[in-house]
Parts: structure tokens; sequence; C-alpha cells
């Protein structure tokens, strides 16, 4: 198995992988060219994200700046919209669904560390996919973290760090994510 093989799968696997950074140097330059795009050339950044995830609908939008690891592990629905300051660190495969909305310093996160300190010192880190429903509200300053799925009709609320999955219908909040609501 190739070292983008075992991320994908879930196992153990060297970040420092010459394709690997190869691949995450490709995401950089297109997260920049999207960046540096003018406001007047919605077109061209709709390009560049079309170039950049594995898929997305013809209703996307992001605000500046945008930050991911690879990209290609990224697919979102129609009528997605992420605020300024979205980082998506997509070492698993991330999937959004459709008519989702991301506030403003959200992240999701897929990379995760041994916790052995030895084991970590290693540099050797694995990933775990992150599922998102549809019709999702992600509140500003959320985090979403490794490994987890968020159910349809699901609203975060600000500053939640989310660190299990939720079903369906609810409003989540807090620190770690709890029930708030069901809906």
């Amino acid at each position: 198995m190739t070292e983008y093989d075992k991320m994908i799968a879930g196992e153990s696997y060297n970040p420092l992988d010459k394709t690997l950074i190869k691949m995450r140097f490709h995401a950089q330059i297109l997260c920049e060219d999207f960046n540096a795009t003018s406001i007047r050339k919605l077109g061209t950044r709709k390009k560049l994200l079309k170039q950049l995830f594995a898929a997305c609908g013809n209703n996307i939008y992001i605000e500046p700046s945008f930050k991911c690891d690879y990209g290609q592990n990224i697919s979102v629905g129609e009528n997605f919209y992420a605020n300024y300051h979205c980082v998506i660190l997509d070492a698993a495969k991330v999937t959004i669904g459709d008519n989702c909305f991301i506030a403003p310093q959200v992240g999701i996160y897929t990379a995760t560390h041994p916790i052995d300190a030895e084991q970590r010192a290693t540099g050797i880190e694995s990933a775990r996919p992150v599922t998102i429903g549809n019709n999702c509200w992600i509140g500003g300053g959320a985090v979403i973290n490794p490994g987890v799925t968020l159910g349809n009709n699901v609203v975060v609320g600000s500053g939640a760090v989310v660190t299990k999955s939720f079903a369906d219908n609810l409003v989540i909040a807090g620190n770690p994510a709890k029930i708030i609501k069901h809906l």
C-alpha cells in the first residue's frame, strides 16, 4: 500500500512521504490562488474549488481565506457556504451534504496523532473521516474532530468542540458538544 492508501484507509502513515508532500503543495497552491482571487472573479474562484475538491455542487461559495491539506478528499453538496477562515484538514475523506452552512473560523479535522509520546515523536499519524449530513449549520469557531458523523438537520452551536457523532435533527453545543435540543 502507498502512504496515501494507508492514510485514506485510516491506518498509520508517514506524512513526510514525497507523494503526500507533493499533493499538499498542490492543494496549497490552489488555496493560495483561491484566496488571492478578487471577489470580482467569482467564476474563477468556483473553477479553483472544482479543481481542488473531489466533488462539489454547482452552487458553492466559500469566503477567503480557506485552507485544506489535500482538497481531493473533500466532497460538498449543493448550496454549500463557508464563511471566513474555514480550515478543513482532509487527510481522510470529508463529506458534506446539501444545504450546509459553515460560520467563520470553523475547523474540520480528520488527522490525528498517537497519544503515546514516543510514537508521536516518530511523526507517524493517522486519519479518520468526517461526514456532515444535509441541512446542517455549524456555528462560528466550532471544531469537528476526526471520525465524527453528524446526521441531517444538525445545528452546531458556536464554539462547540464535537468529539463524537450525533444523529439527525439536533442542536448540539458545548465542550465537549452535547445535545441541547431535539428538532
